[in-house]
């Protein structure tokens, strides 16, 4: 068996999450403390007692799904996974997928964190950008609504997550005028997702420039896990050209559906998602309904991952 693990971004964070993993595995809670030195704040009782509007803020939700992340990969270590041969992270899952893959520190991801979504958040104004799922149109069907509002402003897709499930990104305006074009055209649904930064657009190109100074000076060592980089699917090489990809990555598109099916051509046999929540194990069955998936969100969900 050849497992690739993938790592959640933004979006799969809860109140009160892996409060179990940490009741069973106490370097849990001690993750989010060595996380909590470099942001200055308790990340821990802010993701345990809320308030769940701050938890999701951009500012906020980026750290606490890196930790969250590497905190289940060490539970998964320390129970006895098999180690991956391959991983890959949904945007913000990048990081945490080059931390485990041993590219990077983990005190030094989450700084890097902790200024891409300071940057992203300043890039664009909170009501001036807006981001919508669009269920139930090929990929086409969506660029050609995307380029219908293009008058109006921005609206791109950036979020190829499975087989009509696009994510589009941009202007407000631009974005919601793309929803019902969408709709028009026959989408299942077509919904504004709760967010104000409008990820991966070409609307971020700003901060995707200024992170590459701050990547600038970070180590990043080689890794003996492959790690696919999910805006082209393509293995990450060296420490060069994760400085340059994880710039670029801000504002170009997540392609989910491309990254997963190379893991697969490379072999993979089954896939773990390593963190809070099951959104990408949801998008992985849909890609390969005969991929077994599993996922370390819980002590229940590690288990079953672990017998699997």
């Amino acid at each position: 068996m050849s497992i690739a693990m993938v790592f959640p971004g933004q979006g799969s964070q809860s109140q009160g999450m892996q409060a179990d993993l940490a009741a069973e595995y106490p370097f849990v809670q001690e993750t989010y403390a060595e996380a909590s030195d470099v942001l200055g704040y308790d990340l821990w009782q802010l993701v345990q007692d809320g308030p769940t509007e701050k938890l999701g803020e951009t500012v906020v939700t980026q750290p606490a799904m890196l930790t969250a992340g590497y905190a289940s990969w060490l539970a998964w270590q320390a129970a006895g996974g098999t180690q991956p041969a391959q991983m890959a992270g949904h945007s913000l899952g990048e990081y945490t997928a080059l931390v485990c893959a041993g590219a990077i520190g983990f005190a030094d991801a989450v700084r890097i964190v902790k200024k891409r979504s300071e940057l992203m958040q300043a890039a664009v104004p909170v009501g001036v950008g807006a981001m919508a799922a669009i269920i139930g149109l090929d990929d086409e069907a969506v660029i050609a609504v995307c380029n219908d509002a293009s008058g109006i402003g921005v609206a791109e897709a950036v979020n190829f997550n499975s087989p009509g499930q696009v994510v589009i990104a941009g202007h407000k305006k631009a974005v919601a005028h793309a929803v019902e074009r969408a709709q028009e055209s026959g989408a299942r649904r077509a919904i504004i997702l709760p967010v104000s930064v409008p990820s991966h657009s070409s609307l971020m190109i700003p901060a995707g420039e200024e992170l590459a100074e701050t990547l600038a000076d970070v180590d990043f060592s080689p890794t003996d896990v492959t790690v696919i980089n999910a805006t082209d699917a393509m293995p990450y090489a060296d420490a060069d050209d994760m400085r340059a990809r994880l710039s670029r990555q801000v504002y170009h598109p997540v392609q989910w559906v491309s990254t997963i099916n190379a893991m697969l051509g490379n072999g993979a046999t089954s896939v773990v998602e390593c963190g809070p929540g099951k959104v990408l194990a949801g998008l992985v069955r849909r890609i390969s309904r005969a991929t077994p998936v599993g996922t370390i969100d819980s002590i229940g969900g590690l288990q079953k991952a672990l017998e699997a």
